[in-house]
């Protein structure tokens, strides 16, 4: 019977309008999406299949699982090496050239050159927000502070004042008080 009511209650709540506001600020819906990546012809390359140098083992070193990819008309070469997989490092190989053939034509407008720009401006957002977060602590610290020197200065230092500062076997005036014993 309860769990009925629950659903009967969260339904009605999705047929309200009010309940369907979207309460995100995240940056990333507004955000422009990439431009696609330049697609290569087949013909502009050369593909040759290399033997792996480095950690893996005997895998790496006895099979021509590398991927050395040339591209013709600019002489970019690329090498890649990611995997054990042949097709996979062939297809990691045209998304580094593509990307670096790009960055030759278009320059700040290529894929990867919006990709730092939007790194370095997130970047740029959370070190503004921590300063800003950092600077308000200082501002609260600062009054809480002042408020302390004014709770001072409302004539509350009197005797009672002294006393807090001072140890407690001494008398208001610097005298040493004796302590009688009742």
């Amino acid at each position: 019977m309860l769990l009925r009511t629950l659903i009967r209650r969260n339904l009605t709540s999705y047929t309200n309008p009010v309940a369907l506001r979207c309460f995100s600020t995240s940056s990333h819906l507004t955000d422009k999406p990439l431009p696609p990546r330049l697609k290569i012809n087949d013909t502009d390359l050369t593909v040759s299949y290399l033997k792996g140098t480095g950690p893996g083992g005997q895998k790496i070193n006895k099979t021509n699982s590398a991927v050395q990819l040339i591209h013709k008309p600019t002489g970019l070469v690329v090498k890649s090496q990611a995997t054990r997989s042949r097709s996979q490092n062939e297809k990691i190989a045209r998304q580094l050239l593509a990307d670096k053939v790009e960055q030759l034509e278009k320059g700040d407008q290529s894929r990867t050159a919006i990709k730092v720009d939007r790194a370095r401006k997130k970047k740029a957002s959370k070190m503004k927000k921590s300063r800003r977060k950092y600077r308000e602590l200082e501002k609260g610290g600062e009054e809480l502070q002042e408020q302390e020197g004014f709770d001072d200065a409302d004539g509350e230092q009197g005797s009672q004042g002294l006393a807090r500062d001072t140890p407690p076997n001494v008398a208001p005036d610097g005298s040493m008080e004796q302590k009688q014993d009742k």
